[in-house]
């Protein structure tokens, strides 16, 4: 196996990048592990910097 430090996201759907982002404020809320809001507050503030809008229209953009 080859080993590497990142994972690229762009062939993920905007179906299964909400699913993603759903699963871990989910899996956050019901375990009280906050590292699963931690990640998925982290990869919601990073891509909505990428597509220069804010989180919260990024995340509309995704349910569309």
């Amino acid at each position: 196996m080859e080993q590497f430090d990142r994972i690229s996201i762009e062939e993920v759907s905007k179906r299964d990048m909400l699913m993603i982002l759903k699963a871990l404020e989910y899996t956050g809320e019901n375990t009280n592990i906050q590292s699963f809001i931690s990640l998925k507050d982290s990869i919601l503030k990073q891509l909505s910097a990428l597509a220069n809008t804010t989180e919260e229209e990024f995340l509309l953009h995704l349910e569309k």
